[in-house]
C-alpha cells in the first residue's frame, strides 16, 4: 500500500503561521486544507497520533492500550489513546483520537438530514436565507469523501447476511431497507484528493481502523491534500487554551503529548498565528473555548450549552434465526476462514418525514469489531441474561437457541448466538440542553433525565420490532437500564459551541467566527470554530456529511472576506517518504541565572543575575528521531522543544523554534574534551526574538567533575534570531539531583516495533552515553602500553 507519513516532529513548530487549525477531524481537515490550497503558511496540531494503514489494532491486546477514559475528573489510559471514552453520569461520549479525528473509527455514513432540520429555528438566518451554499459545499464535501452505497452484485461483491436481516426486520415492520452512502471505497484507485487507496475486504472493523487504506477517513483524503499543498502537520500536540496578543496575534498554548513536561512545572508552548481554527470536536473545542474563557477571553456566555447526542441509541437483536456474520476479521486475514462481515453499516430503515419532525428516527445496521471480539461472547450472553427477556417460538425453537448460545461460548464469536446477533445504531432527536463545563479543569456533561425523555422509548419499541421480525432477543445498552439511571452513550456529539444571530443565541455566527462578547454581534478577527461543536440542534441522522458541508462553506467565506482565492483543481500526491526508525526522547529542566549586564563571563553573568533576582529555566525535550543516524552523525544531532522562563527577558514565558542539541562533540583543547551544545531561538508574546547558545563542558579535571560538568550549562543570549546578532547577556544554568531523578523518567524509545527492539535502541543509547563518559573520565587516565 502507498501511504505516506503526513506529520512532522513537534521540534519543527515554527514560531507563526498564517493560520493555525486545532484537530484533524472533518472541520478541521477541512480547513487546513482549504486554507493551504490559498497558498496560506498552515500549521494542523492533532493530540493523538498518526497511523497508516496497518497499524490500526487487531487483537484484544492491541485495542486495550488504545483506550483512554476521562473519569469524573481522572484520566486513566494514554493521552494518545486512539479510543477515547469520556463517561458522565448523564451520557457518556465515544470519539477517536488520532490524525484524522473521529473519522478513524465512525462508520463512514454520509446521510443528509430531512429538509425540516435544515429549515429549523436554531440555525442563523444567514444560512437558512443561503440554502444554495449549503448545498453547494454538500457537493464539495461529496466530491472530497467521495460516499457511495455498497456495490452489492457488482465486481465480486456478495450479499451481505447482516443487510439481507435488516431488510427482514424492515419488512416485519411494513417498512423499508436500503443501502446508504458511505465513505469506502470498492476499487483500487486515485482518489478526488490524489491520494492511492484500495478496495473494502468486507472486514468489518471500521470503527476500529481500517487497516486497508478502503475507508475514506479525513486522512485519506482532505489531510494528505493539506499537506501536499503545503500545511505543517503535528501530532501528540494537545492544545489547552487560545489567548490574544494586543496587537491582533493568536497564541495557541499547546503541550506535547509524551514529554511529561508536567512533572517538572513547566508551562504549556505556544505557537502564533493571524488565523486560528479551532476544530477539535465537540467536545475538543468546547474544552479549549471554556478553557481559554477562564484565561479572559471574551466570549458567549452561551459557551457550553446546547449540547446534543444526536439522539444516539444502541441495541442488539441477540442470538436471531438469521446469520449475521457479527464479529470483524480483526488479526484474521481477509479470504480465510472468516466469512465477509462487510462495512461497519451498509443499510437503512428510514423513519423520518413523520408529522412532528422530533419523531423520526432512522435505524442502521452495525457490527462488533475484530479487535474486541474476545469480549463479546461473554458480555452478551451476560447482559442478555441481566437485562433482557428471552423468548422463543415452542420448545424446538427454545433448544436451537440455547444450543447457539453454548456454541458461541465453548467455539467463540464467530459461531452461534453471537453470529446471528444485530447490531442497531439509532439516530433521532433529543432536545439538545445537555451542558458542558469544566471541573477541574476537565470537562464535564451535565444533562439530568436525558435517556428518560419520551424519544428513547419510543426507540426502544421498534428496535424491539425490528429484532422481532429475525426471530432475535431484544437487548438494550445496559446503561439504558433502570439500574443505570437510563443513561444514554452517544457517537456522534455536536454542539457546545453552537451557531446563532448574535452572542445571545449562539457562540459563533453563520460563518463560524466567535463572537467576542456576551451580547451583540461583534467576533474576534481571525478566530473560528468550525466542527461538529457549531451545530445548533440534533440532525437526527450521521452528522459528517453536514459538519463537512458547514466547514467547507465557512472556508468559502473566510476566503471572499479575506480576499484570498482557494484553489480547487485536482493534483496528485506527491509527498516524501517518511521512514520511521527507532529514536530517542527525554525531557530535562535547568535552572539559574543569568544578567543582562555582563557579555563576556559567564560567572559574573550567573552572580550579577543572582543579586538581582534575574532567574533563567528551561524544560527541554531533546528528541532524536533516528538514533542510529544521531550517535553516526559526528554532530550527534538531535532537536529541541520546550519552553523558556526568562523575566529580564519577558514577564511571560517565551517558546522556542530551530532548536538543536549536539551530544558528546568534539572540543577544541589540549585534554580530551566532548561538548553538549544547545542552540534555539526564543520567542516571547511580545513579538520579540532571542537567540540561546549554551554548552556543556565534558572534561577531566582534578577532583571527581563528572556530576558538574554534565549538569552546567554556560549560556549566551543574543539580541536577535541568530548568533551574529549582539550578546545580550550571559549565565549559568545547573541541573538539580531532584529535577535530574524526573529527567530520567521521562526518557524513552520512540517508534520501536517490538519490546526487544525498544531495549536495544535504549541499550545501544546508554552504551554510547555511558562510553562517551568513560573515555573522558576513566580511559584518559589508563597508562598506556
Amino acid at each position: 500500500m502507498n501511504f505516506k507519513r503526513l506529520s512532522s516532529p513537534a521540534a519543527d513548530i515554527k514560531n507563526h503561521y498564517d493560520a493555525i487549525v486545532i484537530g484533524s477531524g472533518y472541520g478541521a481537515s477541512i480547513s487546513a486544507s482549504r486554507l493551504a490550497r490559498a497558498g496560506k503558511k498552515v500549521c494542523l496540531l492533532e493530540r493523538g497520533k498518526e497511523f497508516l494503514p496497518g497499524e490500526y489494532p487487531r487483537t484484544n491486546l492491541q485495542a486495550a492500550k488504545e483506550m483512554q477514559f476521562s473519569l469524573q475528573g481522572k484520566h486513566v489510559g494514554s493521552k494518545t489513546g486512539l479510543y477515547d471514552f469520556h463517561m458522565n453520569d448523564d451520557i457518556s461520549v465515544f470519539v477517536g483520537c488520532g490524525l484524522g479525528g473521529t473519522s478513524l473509527v465512525n462508520a463512514n455514513v454520509s446521510l443528509i438530514p430531512e429538509k425540516r432540520v435544515l429549515e429549523h429555528p436554531a440555525w442563523p438566518t444567514a444560512l437558512k436565507e443561503d440554502p444554495d451554499s449549503y448545498w453547494r459545499n454538500i457537493a464539495r464535501a461529496k466530491h472530497m469523501l467521495q460516499p457511495n452505497p455498497y456495490p452489492e452484485g457488482q465486481n465480486g461483491y456478495p450479499k451481505l447476511p447482516k443487510a439481507e436481516a435488516m431488510k427482514k426486520s424492515a419488512a416485519g415492520m411494513g417498512q423499508q431497507a436500503r443501502y446508504l452512502d458511505i465513505n469506502v471505497t470498492f476499487e483500487d484507485r486515485k482518489n478526488n484528493a490524489g491520494q492511492d487507496q484500495y478496495e473494502c475486504k468486507l472486514c468489518g472493523d471500521c470503527m476500529t481502523g481500517c487497516n486497508y487504506g478502503a475507508k475514506n477517513t479525513t486522512l485519506m483524503n482532505y489531510l494528505p491534500d493539506a499537506k501536499n499543498h503545503g500545511a505543517e502537520i503535528f501530532t501528540e500536540v494537545a492544545v489547552k487554551y487560545i489567548s490574544q496578543d494586543d496587537d491582533g496575534k493568536w497564541n495557541v498554548h499547546y503541550k506535547i503529548q509524551n514529554a511529561e513536561s508536567e512533572k517538572f512545572g513547566a508551562p504549556e508552548l505556544f505557537v502564533t498565528a493571524d488565523i486560528v481554527v479551532v476544530g477539535a470536536g465537540s467536545l475538543g473545542s468546547t474544552e479549549i473555548m471554556l478553557r481559554s474563557k477562564e484565561k479572559g477571553l471574551q466570549v458567549s456566555d452561551k459557551l457550553g450549552e446546547r449540547f446534543t447526542g444526536n439522539g444516539d441509541v444502541l441495541g442488539f437483536g441477540y442470538n436471531c434465526d438469521e446469520k449475521i456474520n457479527t464479529v470483524g476479521f480483526g488479526p484474521h486475514p481477509p479470504g480465510g476462514s472468516i466469512e465477509p462481515v462487510g462495512p461497519c453499516i451498509t443499510t437503512v430503515i428510514d423513519l423520518r418525514e413523520q408529522p412532528v419532525l422530533e419523531a423520526g428516527m432512522v435505524i442502521e445496521d452495525g457490527n462488533v469489531p475484530g479487535p474486541v471480539a474476545s469480549a463479546i461472547t461473554p458480555t452478551m450472553v451476560a447482559i442478555s441474561k441481566l437485562f433482557s427477556k428471552e423468548e422463543a417460538d415452542g420448545i424446538g425453537d427454545l433448544v436451537k437457541k440455547k444450543a447457539r448460545e453454548m456454541e458461541s461460548i465453548v467455539r467463540g464469536p464467530y459461531h452461534g448466538a453471537i453470529n446471528h446477533t444485530q447490531a442497531f445504531l439509532v439516530m433521532t432527536h433529543d432536545d439538545g440542553n445537555g451542558k458542558m463545563s469544566l471541573d477541574k479543569d476537565h470537562l464535564k456533561i451535565t444533562w439530568k433525565g436525558v435517556g428518560k425523555q419520551p424519544i428513547f422509548a419510543q426507540v426502544d419499541e421498534k428496535l424491539r420490532a425490528a429484532t422481532d421480525a429475525v426471530g432475535g432477543q431484544y437487548v438494550v445498552n445496559p446503561t439504558w437500564t433502570k439500574l443505570m439511571n437510563y443513561d444514554l452513550m452517544t457517537v456522534h456529539p455536536l454542539g457546545g459551541c453552537v451557531m446563532g444571530d448574535d452572542a445571545q443565541k449562539g457562540v459563533v455566527n453563520h460563518k463560524g467566527q466567535v463572537f467576542s462578547s456576551a451580547a451583540g454581534t461583534d467576533v474576534h478577527k481571525g478566530l473560528y470554530i468550525s466542527d461538529g461543536a457549531v451545530i445548533p440542534l440534533p440532525l437526527g441522522v450521521n452528522p459528517l456529511i453536514t459538519i463537512s458541508a458547514v466547514a467547507e462553506r465557512c472556508c468559502e467565506i473566510m476566503a471572499q472576506d479575506y480576499g484570498f482565492t482557494i484553489d480547487y483543481s485536482y493534483k496528485d500526491v506527491v509527498l516524501p517518504d517518511q521512514i520511521r526508525k527507532p529514536g530517542i526522547q527525554f525531557t530535562e529542566t535547568m535552572k539559574g541565572y543569568f544578567s543582562c549586564d555582563e557579555k563576556k563571563s559567564f560567572e559574573v553573568g550567573e552572580k550579577l543575575g543572582e543579586n538581582a533576582g534575574s532567574v533563567f529555566e528551561f524544560t527541554l525535550t531533546v528528541t532524536s528521531d533516528d538514533v542510529e543516524g544521531m550517535l553516526a552523525d559526528p554532530n550527534h544531532q538531535a532537536k529541541l522543544a520546550g519552553i523558556v522562563k526568562a523575566p529580564a527577558l519577558s514577564s511571560k514565558p517565551l517558546t522556542i523554534s530551530d532548536g538543536i542539541f549536539n551530544l558528546f562533540v568534539d572540543g577544541q583543547a589540549d585534554v580530551p574534551t566532548k561538548l553538549m551544545k544547545y542552540s534555539m531561538v526564543m520567542h516571547s508574546e511580545e513579538c520579540k526574538s532571542y537567540y540561546f547558545y549554551g554548552y556543556k563542558v565534558i572534561r577531566d579535571d582534578k577532583g571527581f567533575d563528572m556530576w558538574k560538568d554534565t549538569c552546567t550549562l554556560f549560556i549566551t543570549v543574543h539580541d536577535g534570531e541568530d548568533e551574529t546578532s549582539p550578546v545580550l547577556g550571559k549565565g549559568i544554568l545547573v541541573i538539580k539531583t531532584v529535577d535530574f531523578v524526573k529527567q530520567m523518567t521521562t526518557m524513552k524509545v520512540l517508534h520501536a516495533t517490538s519490546k526487544m527492539e525498544e531495549i536495544k535502541t535504549m541499550a545501544k543509547f546508554g552504551k554510547y552515553f555511558s562510553g562517551s563518559l568513560y573515555d573522558i573520565y576513566v580511559k584518559s587516565k589508563l597508562p598506556s602500553f
